[in-house]
């Protein structure tokens, strides 16, 4: 081989072999396979340099700086068959530049490390860390029984041979074993490695630990297996029965009063229950379902009461009014006495339950009720809360396929309740939603129809639960939310508020004595004058409940608690002391500023609130001819208008309209509170009212108030909540209110004091409403 520089003496130039997944550090034996590229530097060394080579890892980012000098031990092929050299690496080296030489193979500079930078193998602390290093590596091989291994090690003597053994070590990356290969120095190598090696002995211990005790864990589930089923074969051979487990269970189903079909899939499950090991996941499911199964109330039931008087009388002192629901309620408790006393089946059968559903605004009592309805028929009560529910689970309860399965609403509520016939309260069935989870209305048609839910079956129990016998008591603020076939099986009971003087009455009996209480006050102490709590729930609350008169009647006590502290004298509020106690009035009769200019008429309307009066405003200005609509109207109003519009237009001379032209003007038809959205018929006539208002320069008069749907030949049509309409008419200070003729009915319900306190018109067509709504010519003309 012929050079065209000459070398130092500690420098040659090799073939250099670059292993693309393998690190060689000095004492390794290793295999190679032969391709190609390897091949040629083989045999360039095998031809030029006696079989010696240079070994070093392939690097992505840069030329290797060190490898090692190896010598081709054997030539052979591998156990899959494929060509091999054996390959034994001798000394670590610096590779310098490349050079040319014979062959296709890459030749290098191949120098020798420095003594200096190698250190002194034989200084004391070299020996302390090869001591060191020796014993953690025999360590490590102890744990793993690698006994030959061990002596192998234990015969090398010097320190930086013994390092770089660590590159046969299966715990240690190829960057970490490169690492070792660019370190020529001793101490170095032996300080890394002694901490490399530490930090594997701590994760090998942890993970064996871990290892042991899973395997532990094992083996004493395995044990304890074993041991519970020679246990039980013991006990069988000796007669003797299991005293817990599904044994257990059975007792309990023979104890308890189960129908016959409940009884027989409870032992069926408590068979699976006994054949199932306690490693089956399936075991906690059975005991779950056998305990709800077992904590249902069946075979018990309350004994109504037969005393109907009695029942009357609790109805009547925990809630004042509501005659209707009343009735109702006594009227079914005495024919379920009639049938008790004629044994012809009270308990459970085919429609001997009730459905009722209360519809009204809030504040009324609804919810309440439910509570006296219990303890007037002696009766368990339950309340479920359906506001929000989207979940048809939430009904008929989940499957048991589904992990943390349970019974739905219905069935967890008779367990609250005790017992398989009490008064179930669901409350808010109004604002039951539905979304992909299913729709929770149409699981309550069954449980809600008298006819079907004596065979009522939830999807968690899957058994047929008979609720014929409770009684249903839902509560809602509106019926048009509520789907039609499941309001089909429930009986309708309005609740449309209270007058002004069941206000009083109820302050006075009920919510006054309760705060009174709850403010730690006497009757001798503090005094509401009965003016005072009428002014309270006329001028200061506008709600067809009692709720904020509540509020407000114990703001007054809090008060009055503040001036007893103060001075020790009786203090008594009276009508003149409201502005102390509770503050300036809210609500004022506004009706007669509102429509002293032409174009305005006061309707009346229904929300979930109650009865609210409804101003419509019209106007004529210049521009093309339109009609604007504006305050966030639906589109059953907006119709409405249309409908009066063209009313109008099409009878203008019928209707007193001298210049018919101004309803070709762009007319703008407005109802106040803007940010409230508005829909609804029947504020047809009021719309036509304002329009003919506005085209003929006469007010509407001051005390009208009028609700209505109308058509384009001027009929009015009926329309709903004449009762909760009429009422928020008495509180506005209105004296007439025009309904339609075929409304006449509904008037039977309106209580007497609002009848005698207004005049109800009935209207069969808006000409006639609208001749006697607006104020007449003459006075119109002194008004101008």
């Amino acid at each position: 081989m012929s050079t065209s520089r000459e070398l130092p003496p500690t420098s040659r130039e090799l073939p250099v072999l670059f292993l693309n997944d393998q690190v060689v550090l000095p004492g390794m034996v290793v295999p190679v396979e032969l391709d190609d590229q390897t091949r040629a530097v083989v045999d360039a060394a095998r031809t030029h340099t006696d079989g010696r080579l240079t070994v070093a890892p392939r690097l992505k980012d840069r030329y290797p700086s060190y490898g090692v000098i190896a010598e081709i031990v054997q030539i052979g092929r591998l156990p899959g068959g494929k060509p091999a050299a054996v390959l034994r690496a001798q000394e670590r080296v610096r590779i310098g530049h490349g050079v040319s030489g014979p062959g296709t193979a890459l030749w290098v500079e191949a120098h020798d490390v420095p003594a200096d930078e190698v250190g002194d193998t034989t200084a004391e602390n070299v020996k302390e860390l090869a001591t060191e290093f020796r014993a953690l590596v025999s360590s490590d091989l102890q744990r793993r029984e690698a006994w030959q291994v061990i002596d192998m090690i234990d015969q090398v003597t010097d320190p930086g041979a013994l390092a770089d053994l660590a590159g046969y070590a299966p715990y240690l990356t190829d960057s970490q074993r490169r690492q070792l290969l660019e370190t020529p120095s001793v101490v170095e190598r032996l300080t890394t490695l002694v901490g490399w090696l530490r930090e594997h002995i701590a994760e090998s211990e942890v993970a064996d630990k871990i290892a042991g005790d899973v395997r532990e864990g094992m083996e004493k589930s395995q044990r304890d297996y074993l041991l519970r089923q020679q246990l039980a074969a013991i006990r069988k051979e000796l007669g003797e029965d299991e005293p817990d487990g599904a044994a257990d269970y059975r007792s309990r189903i023979d104890a308890a009063d189960l129908p016959d079909k409940v009884r027989a899939a409870a032992l069926r499950e408590a068979g699976k229950l006994e054949r199932a090991s306690e490693n089956n996941p399936e075991t906690g499911y059975l005991r779950t379902w056998l305990d709800t199964v077992l904590e249902l109330p069946f075979g018990t039931n309350t004994s109504d009461t037969t005393d109907i008087a009695a029942a009357r009388a609790v109805l009547d002192a925990d809630h004042y009014g509501l005659d209707e629901v009343k009735d109702r309620i006594v009227e079914y408790l005495a024919v379920r006495a009639r049938r008790a006393e004629r044994n012809l089946g009270v308990v459970g059968g085919r429609g001997s339950g009730a459905v009722l559903v209360l519809v009204g605004p809030p504040g009324v009592g609804k919810t309440s009720l439910g509570e006296s309805v219990a303890r007037a028929l002696g009766r368990n009560f339950v309340r479920v809360a359906l506001g929000g529910v989207r979940d048809e689970a939430e009904i008929r309860g989940h499957r048991r396929t589904y992990v943390g399965a349970l019974p739905g609403r219905i069935v967890r509520a008779l367990g609250e309740a005790g017992s398989m016939n009490p008064v179930m309260l669901l409350d808010e069935i109004d604002k039951v939603g539905s979304d992909y989870r299913g729709d929770p209305a149409a699981a309550l048609l069954e449980v809600l129809d008298p006819a079907q839910n004596h065979t009522f079956r939830d999807h968690y129990l899957d058994l047929d639960l008979d609720l014929s016998d409770v009684l249903f008591l839902a509560t809602a603020n509106v019926v048009e939310t509520i789907p039609q076939a499941l309001l089909d099986r429930m009986e309708l009971v309005t609740l449309d508020g209270y007058t002004a003087d069941e206000k009083v009455q109820i302050a006075q009996n009920f919510l006054l004595p309760r705060q009174l209480e709850r403010a730690a006050l006497s009757p001798a102490e503090v005094t509401v004058t009965e003016a005072a709590i009428r002014r309270l729930a006329a001028d200061h609350t506008r709600e067809p409940g009692v709720r904020q008169l509540e509020r407000l009647l114990a703001k007054a006590l809090r008060k009055a608690a503040v001036k007893l502290a103060e001075r020790s004298e009786p203090v008594i509020v009276d009508e003149p002391d409201l502005r102390t106690f509770v503050g300036r009035a809210r609500f004022t009769p506004e009706s007669a500023e509102r429509t002293a200019v032409p174009g305005v008429a006061t309707g009346l309307a229904v929300t979930g609130m109650g009865g609210e009066v409804l101003f419509v405003e019209a106007s004529a200005g210049d521009g093309e001819p339109q009609l604007t609509l504006t305050g966030q109207l639906g589109e059953v109003m907006k119709e409405s208008a249309r409908i009066a519009l063209t009313y109008v237009r099409a009878h203008a001379v019928q209707l007193g309209i001298t210049d018919p032209t101004v309803l070709d003007r762009h007319i703008h038809v407005h109802v106040p509170a803007g940010a409230v959205p508005k829909d609804g018929p029947s504020a047809g006539v009021t719309m036509v009212t304002a329009l003919v208002s506005m085209a003929t320069g006469r007010p509407v008069r001051a005390d009208v108030g009028m609700t209505g749907e109308v058509t384009l030949n001027g009929r009015v049509l009926p329309i709903g909540g004449v009762k909760q309409k009429l009422l928020a008419a008495q509180q506005a200070g209105l004296r007439t209110v025009f309904v339609p003729i075929r409304n006449e009915p509904d008037l039977d319900d309106v209580p007497a004091e609002i009848r005698d306190r207004l005049e109800v018109v009935p209207s069969i067509d808006v000409a006639d409403l609208v001749a006697a709504a607006l104020a007449p010519a003459e006075a119109a003309q002194r008004a101008a």
